[in-house]
C-alpha cells in the first residue's frame, strides 16, 4: 500500500498576493527539510512557475504543468509515483477555478498583502474553503518591517481563520532569486529572508501533520517560538491545553461562522462592504 500524499493549495482571487512565489519557495524548502518527495502543480494558464521551474537546475521539487480538466488524474500520478506533499499554485480571480482546485486541498495557504484593498479581497477565498470544508491558513506576504498596518492586517485576518506566526516581508532578494529558477535560500541563505521561509515551512509542516494526523509529518526540529506541543506524540491533544494558532491574539467579540458574519454585518451596517462584498450580496458559486 502506497502511503498517502497530502496537498497543499496556494490561492486567492487578488492578484499580486504572491501566491505563484510562495508556492516554489515552499516547495524548494520543504524538499530541503527532508519532508518527503515534494512536487508542484501549476494550474495558472500563464505558466508563471513553470517558466521558473523550467530555468531550474536542480532535480527537486518535481513539476506538473496541469489544467483543471487534467488536476485529478495528475493528482493521482503523483501520488502512485509516491510523491508525499504536492504544492499547488493557483490561477487569481477566477472564482470556478479556485474551488475545483481547492476541492483537492487537504490544506488551503491564503497569501495576504496587508493592505485594505487585499483585505477586502479574502473574503470570496474564505467563502470558497468554507464550503469546501477544507482548513486554512493566512500568509501575510510582503509585509513591510516595523509598519503598524502589518499586525492590524494579522488581527483583521484572525477574525476569519488561523494566521501563520511567521510574517514574509518585501524584499528584493525573493524576486531576484527567482530569475533563474532558484529560491531565495538557495541564492542567500543566511539572509532574513531565508529564515523566513524556513520558519514558514516548519509552521505549516507542523499544522499540515496535524490536520491529517500523520505524525511522519513533523519536522525533527522546530524552533520553541513556533513549536506546537499537542503534535509531540499522538494523544496528548485529549490531555493538553487548546493551542493559540492565530497570531496576534484577537481580544475582540467571539468568532463566528461566516454565515453568522454575514447576518451581523447586515444587521449593523447594511451598506458596509465586508471582505470586499456588500453584505447584501450573495456569493454566485462558478460565475466570474
Amino acid at each position: 500500500m502506497l502511503p498517502a500524499m497530502y496537498t497543499i493549495v496556494a490561492a486567492s482571487q487578488k492578484g499580486g498576493s504572491g501566491k505563484t512565489t510562495l508556492s516554489g519557495h515552499l516547495a524548494v524548502e520543504a524538499a530541503r527539510a527532508g519532508a518527503g518527495e515534494i512536487a508542484l502543480i501549476d494550474t495558472d494558464p500563464q505558466g508563471s512557475l513553470a517558466h521558473w521551474w523550467n530555468a531550474r537546475r536542480a532535480p527537486t521539487p518535481h513539476f506538473i504543468k496541469a489544467g483543471l480538466p487534467d488536476l485529478e488524474a495528475a493528482l493521482a500520478g503523483l501520488e502512485q509515483a509516491g510523491i508525499k506533499i504536492a504544492v499547488v499554485d493557483t490561477p487569481p480571480a477566477i472564482t470556478q477555478s479556485i474551488s475545483k482546485v481547492v476541492a483537492h486541498a487537504d490544506l488551503v495557504l491564503v497569501p495576504t498583502r496587508p493592505s485594505p484593498h487585499d483585505l477586502r479581497a479574502v473574503g470570496a477565498t474564505v467563502d470558497i474553503a468554507e464550503r469546501h470544508g477544507k482548513p486554512l491558513i493566512f500568509v501575510v506576504n510582503a509585509a513591510t518591517a516595523r509598519a503598524r498596518i502589518t499586525g492590524e492586517s494579522a488581527v483583521a485576518l484572525s477574525q476569519h481563520g488561523t494566521v501563520a506566526p511567521v510574517t514574509i516581508h518585501h524584499r528584493v532578494d525573493f524576486a531576484a532569486s527567482m530569475i533563474d529558477g532558484r529560491t531565495v535560500g538557495e541564492v542567500v541563505p543566511n539572509s532574513q529572508s531565508a529564515r523566513e521561509i524556513t520558519e514558514l515551512w516548519l509552521y505549516i509542516q507542523s499544522r499540515l501533520s496535524r490536520i491529517v494526523k500523520d505524525p511522519t509529518l513533523l519536522p525533527d526540529i522546530t524552533p520553541e517560538h513556533l513549536a506546537i506541543s499537542s503534535l509531540l506524540s499522538p494523544g496528548l491533544e485529549e490531555i493538553l491545553p487548546p493551542v493559540v494558532e492565530a497570531l496576534p491574539v484577537y481580544e475582540g467579540p467571539e468568532r463566528r461562522s461566516g454565515l453568522e458574519r454575514r447576518l451581523l454585518t447586515e444587521q449593523r451596517h447594511p451598506d458596509r462592504r465586508s471582505f470586499g462584498r456588500r453584505a447584501s450580496d450573495q456569493p454566485t458559486w462558478g460565475v466570474k
